[in-house]
């Protein structure tokens, strides 16, 4: 038998060195340094078997936190404060890694696939980044923290509305005729033990006519009464119903009016000329009723209508501007000494 060869030792050598590589380094890559317990393994960190449940994981770091917490460091045997620190850091690490079932999942998969090794870090910080609070949960209380400031807002609006109606003259008359033919202003001047100051009178009879003004005048527009309904909050869970109404009531609008050719009533005539206005509801809502009868009387909703009354109002515009004793100023300011005349001076 033929003696072995330089050559076949070496390649004996290598073949050793690469079977040793291979059994060695995935074991030593699984732990990153940075990541989780860095070099340390977590379950041997915490002296558990990996298929410990929970609860013996939470006993074991209760048990390792009472012995290196620094509150509670009662000079060690071989430790010193420091170094008593630094375990109770690494103890608390790999408990915070145990205790969550998703972050086990996670470093059970690393120290069974080393050779994944950005995607540890990718998984590692993804986890650590993300916000801890659900973010439907933040949505949520947005939405309703939202709605409140937008109601509460609405009734000042509302409040100060009714607080400027009841210093209008044709108002205020209005709501004390009432208040009289209700016999409301009588109760405010009960005589006897009952009897009470002008300064009281005065106020009850102030609430009555607020109160009267509230329930008869129906204020509309930016300042109208608020509704619940109308509130961020509920237009959300309520967009469904609003979105399968408009389509249904846009498809009976285009079969009504486009397909058999009906003739517009009141309602739709008031829609059709508030979209050639570009009003919002609550913009024409406020409009007085005069000047609504003034656009049907006028059949703005035929849209040759409009672009006459356009043009009109355009004009008359222009006319006011031209009339203004400002707009004059103005243009013989821009004529005269405006932004695009230069003025040299000589040295």
């Amino acid at each position: 038998m033929a003696a072995p060869t330089e050559d076949g030792r070496h390649s004996g050598q290598w073949l050793s060195f690469v079977f040793i590589l291979a059994v060695c380094v995935p074991s030593a890559t699984a732990l990153i340094e940075g990541l989780y317990c860095g070099t340390d393994v977590c379950y041997d960190v915490l002296a558990v078997a990996r298929d410990a449940a929970k609860s013996d994981i939470a006993r074991a770091y209760r048990q390792l936190a009472r012995k290196y917490h620094p509150d509670r460091f009662s000079s060690l045997e071989g430790e010193t404060r420091e170094s008593a620190h630094q375990k109770f850091l690494l103890i608390a690490t790999a408990y915070e890694t145990l205790k969550d079932e998703d972050s086990r999942r996670d470093y059970d998969y690393m120290l069974d696939h080393p050779e994944e090794y950005y995607s540890h870090y990718y998984t590692y910080y993804r986890r650590r980044l993300a916000p801890k609070v659900d973010v439907r949960i933040v949505i949520l209380v947005t939405v309703v923290a939202i709605s409140i400031f937008q109601y509460y807002s609405w009734w000042a609006n509302y409040t100060e509305a009714i607080n400027y109606l009841s210093t209008v003259p044709k108002y205020r008359i209005q709501a004390s005729e009432i208040a009289k033919q209700q016999g409301l202003l009588n109760k405010t001047k009960e005589k006897g033990k009952n009897r009470r100051s002008k300064e009281e009178i005065r106020e009850q009879e102030e609430e009555i006519i607020r109160d009267i003004i509230k329930n008869k005048i129906d204020i509309k527009g930016g300042y109208q009464k608020p509704k619940v309904l109308d509130i961020l909050l509920f237009k959300l869970v309520l967009f469904p119903y609003y979105l399968c109404a408009y389509v249904v009531w846009y498809v009976q609008w285009i079969y009504r009016f486009t397909i058999c050719r009906e003739e517009y009533g009141q309602e739709q005539k008031l829609y059709v000329i508030r979209k050639n206005l570009n009003m919002s509801q609550a913009q024409f809502d406020s409009l007085e009723e005069e000047q609504r009868d003034k656009f049907l009387e006028r059949q703005l909703w035929i849209r040759a209508n409009y672009e006459v009354y356009k043009r009109e109002q355009e004009e008359e515009m222009k006319a006011k501007m031209a009339l203004d004793p400002r707009w004059k100023r103005y243009r013989r300011w821009m004529k005269n000494e405006g932004p695009g005349r230069l003025t040299f001076i000589d040295d």
